[in-house]
């Protein structure tokens, strides 16, 4: 996910390097189709979010980069990675607002 996100920034110009990191990760795609959740019998279903930020992740703007994921039970079913809306002046602050993204998205599962 990472790396389409990372493509994603170059998709209004992109230069012979992004078309094949594409073509790539759509051959990669095509070879996972098997892949499916799985939910052994008796597991508990409680949905668990994690977030992480990269403080001033990115090199051209100084934004930080929010990961978050969610685990139904065992199993991974939401995951995200952008930059934050805005400069975060500190770690806290960039923590703060990817621990938000993440009880935003938490509370929209649910519901």
């Amino acid at each position: 996910m990472l790396s389409v996100f990372l493509c994603s920034r170059y998709q209004a110009n992109p230069k012979e390097p992004h078309l094949t990191v594409i073509k790539r990760i759509i051959k990669y795609l095509k070879g996972i189709t098997n892949v499916g959740l799985w939910y052994p019998k008796g597991t508990s279903l409680n949905l668990i979010g994690f977030s992480d930020s990269d403080f001033a992740g990115c090199k051209l703007d100084r934004k930080s980069i929010s990961g978050i994921c969610h685990l139904l039970g065992s199993s991974l079913v939401s995951w995200n990675c952008k930059k934050q809306a805005c400069v975060a002046l500190s770690i806290a602050k960039a923590e703060y607002i990817a621990v938000r993204s993440c009880y935003a998205q938490s509370l929209w599962m649910k519901q």
